[in-house]
């Protein structure tokens, strides 16, 4: 009795929604009633206006004149940032360029928008290489090279002038000094609100300067620099690490190294593990051999304890590769 009074009660709900919402019931749906739908005539206007057919929602502004001599604007800002970038001019006897603590990947976009707002035609650009080349006269070109730099996250900006024809690196040191110097006042203005990344410039990040590797059992730090830009960046980084050199050798690119046990910062001070990084007295109980090779255009910076104590010189070098910029 009770499944006829469910089986009759569910016929007569259905019933009474198709009675309700069906195609002829009360409340029918309207959702295909568009197709039935006709295309009215056009609107009738009053005399003297007529009907807006286009309507130009980026109108531009008559030109003014542009100055032929003229500074190159602080880019757009494309990344936002907070925090100081180091933006320097540097210089090796005639090598110039420009070091900046910031990754490629940033220094790319600031060095494209450069040139893109200058009075040079940019005749291409590689961000998988960094490179940038600029149509500067009727007889040269510029071109600019955005590489990874030996300290961690840095970048360092190179440029050179080419002839067009031979194809030639022409010398003129003025003149790329010039341009540098203006390229370092668009930097140090503008590297501060560049905090991101070119996702196409990723490649520059990967292709550092400085690498480490193990040759039997000891440690090795790759530069990719001549000698003399090698040299000048170890002895560089010696200064830095508050490390005096005993005596140096640079015909055959060594320095000589000594620490006592005992200082005023304690044991291996001048390897920044102990109190202080005050310079530190010379004595007999230790010394060290730092050697550079140049092979293939590319620097080998080793460190020898003459009392062969390995762990010790690896500190050295540890310290060094640190203080490397």
């Amino acid at each position: 009795m009770i499944k006829k009074l469910t089986l009759l009660s569910a016929i007569f709900f259905i019933s009474s929604c198709s009675y309700i919402s069906g195609p002829e019931g009360m409340f029918p749906s309207t959702e295909y009633d568009f197709l039935s739908e006709g295309v009215e005539g056009d609107i009738s206007l009053p005399d003297g206006l007529d009907l807006i057919k286009l309507e130009n929602h980026y109108p531009v502004g008559e030109l003014e004149a542009i100055k032929e001599d003229q500074d190159v604007p602080k880019p757009r800002q494309i990344f936002a940032s907070s925090g100081n970038s180091s933006v320097q001019l540097r210089r090796l006897g005639e090598l110039m360029w420009i070091y900046i603590e910031t990754l490629p990947s940033t220094s790319w976009p600031i060095s494209k928008n450069y040139w893109e707002t200058s009075s040079y035609q940019i005749l291409s650009s590689n961000p998988d290489t960094g490179e940038i080349v600029i149509d500067f006269n009727e007889s040269s070109t510029l071109k600019m090279k955005i590489e990874h730099g030996i300290k961690e996250a840095s970048t360092e900006i190179f440029l050179i002038q080419v002839n067009k024809e031979s194809e030639e690196m022409v010398s003129n040191i003025e003149l790329i000094q010039s341009e540098l110097e203006k390229v370092v006042s668009y930097f140090a203005e503008s590297v501060d609100n560049f905090s991101g990344t070119s996702l196409a410039a990723q490649n520059l990040n990967e292709i550092k300067k400085a690498q480490i590797f193990t040759e039997n059992g000891q440690t090795v730090i790759e530069l990719d620099l001549s000698f003399n830009r090698a040299w000048s960046s170890v002895s560089k980084a010696l200064i830095a690490a508050n490390i005096v050199s005993n005596d140096i050798d640079r015909s055959n690119g060594m320095f000589y190294v000594s620490y006592a046990e005992e200082s005023e910062g304690g044991f291996l001070s001048f390897l920044g593990l102990g109190k202080n990084n005050s310079k530190i007295a010379f004595t007999e109980e230790a010394q060290f051999e730092i050697s550079i090779v140049e092979k293939n255009d590319k620097s080998y910076v080793k460190a020898i304890s003459k009392n062969g104590k390995i762990e010790e010189s690896e500190q050295l070098l540890s310290k060094i590769n640190e203080s490397l910029n």
